[in-house]
């Protein structure tokens, strides 16, 4: 089969079409024909040397996929040969063919094509099993997405509506806030022209947020703490902007605020599958229903990789970006 190689560290230049082995399978694995993989920025990561596979893992970049099972392992009994398919990756996304614990794997839903399906499991399972599995967001409370025209943001914020939460999004221009809001977020901020935390403030009458969903780590870390409501939770997913900081702790005891964090690649196949079964129970309904559309912004083939990594680090997309085998 063919697959992107990461060739040595470096550039997305260091991304290159090779041909490779075909992926074996597990007895509890599935084999995947690809018909599109997701791209994140945990793949620019990966290239740069920073975000090793887990042990055991495909050494090609992608951590979400869509396609057609074309192999099952023994043990395997939900899925059969020819069903449509997205699925979890811990790796080899980028390729046209990949090896999955059959837990990880969910169904395509309906009405979504096979294509678009590959825009939503890492997405979906990142922002359930942090926002709503370990830090409760429930209806009626308040939600700051840092990067709302992300393809985490832009999924968050059509979910988050579904179960009746006001949200507040940060982005970088009139036009991402604009598409943000048309997604459904209630108030955008511009963080290039406007201070989140006084905004913030200023919205919720002097409260702050309830729950707040940050990808840029270190400098945004006590401006998190000071939006936060009594009571609040902040979940970090992600040190863009580095992950050192220096911050007054009493802001934690005074508000009685929560502080996790949690990345998804590196957690076990039980807990990836427990995410997943919790995914397609609470998150594929909104989907059926219309409530949480695909948001992909350009699709590449397999072959223009590092165009796609270099799409994904100017932060010039909306949404999700592709790669077709």
């Amino acid at each position: 089969m063919r697959a992107i190689v990461i060739t040595t560290t470096g550039g997305p230049e260091v991304l290159q079409l090779r041909e490779v082995e075909n992926p074996s399978i597990e007895d509890d694995e599935v084999l995947i024909h690809l018909e599109a993989a997701g791209v994140n920025r945990a793949d620019t990561l990966q290239r740069k040397g920073m975000h090793p596979p887990p042990k055991g893992a495909s050494p090609y970049p992608g951590l979400e996929c869509s396609g057609i099972v074309e192999q099952v392992g023994r043990h395997v009994t939900r899925w059969k040969i020819g069903d449509q398919v997205c699925a979890l990756l811990s790796g080899g996304g980028y390729a046209e063919k990949v090896a999955v614990p059959a837990g990880q794997v969910l169904p395509v839903p309906h009405g979504i094509s096979l294509k678009d399906a590959a825009s939503f499991p890492e997405v979906a399972c990142t922002v359930w099993s942090t926002v709503f599995m370990m830090s409760r967001l429930s209806a009626g409370e308040t939600f700051l997405i840092h990067g709302g025209s992300s393809g985490i943001g832009t999924f968050a914020i059509q979910i988050a509506k579904y179960f009746g939460v006001r949200i507040f999004v940060t982005a970088g221009s009139e036009e991402k806030l604009a598409f943000c809001k048309d997604l459904g977020a209630d108030v955008g901020i511009n963080y290039k022209t406007e201070d989140f935390v006084a905004r913030v403030k200023e919205e919720t009458g002097g409260q702050g947020v309830d729950v707040i969903l940050d990808s840029v780590g270190g400098p945004y870390f006590q401006r998190n703490l000071n939006s936060l409501n009594v009571g609040g939770r902040l979940f970090i997913i992600g040190f863009q902007g580095g992950s050192v900081t220096e911050a007054n702790l009493a802001t934690l005891i005074a508000r009685r605020l929560t502080v996790q964090g949690a990345g998804l690649r590196i957690r076990s196949p039980e807990n990836k599958a427990e995410i997943v079964a919790e995914v397609e129970k609470n998150v594929w309904p909104a989907i059926v229903a219309g409530k949480v559309k695909p948001v992909v912004y350009k699709q590449f083939p397999l072959s223009e990789a590092a165009e796609a990594h270099r799409l994904l680090e100017s932060s010039k997309h909306i949404g999700k970006i592709l790669l077709l085998p």
